[in-house]
């Protein structure tokens, strides 16, 4: 599945992101579920559910799909 995730800030972070596309239930989840699963920041692993994500960024998320962020305001 290929989805875009539109922001109004100037980021979000990975852990916003897997929350906020249900990927996990609650903020809290988002240490265990990235220890657990490899998840690719444009194209490398990262693990940290801190790390901000721009417009223009891709997250793929595997067995879920892969997330295009993107700003409210255009690019």
């Amino acid at each position: 599945m290929k989805k875009e995730v539109f922001i109004e800030t100037p980021y979000m972070t990975l852990g916003q992101m897997l929350k906020e596309e249900s990927v996990i239930s609650t903020g809290g989840q988002a240490k265990w579920y990235l220890r657990e699963n490899t998840v690719n920041v444009n194209d490398e692993p990262d693990n940290r559910r801190g790390r901000k994500l721009y417009p223009g960024d891709t997250v793929e998320v595997p067995e879920v799909g892969l997330f295009f962020i993107r700003s409210k305001q255009g690019e």
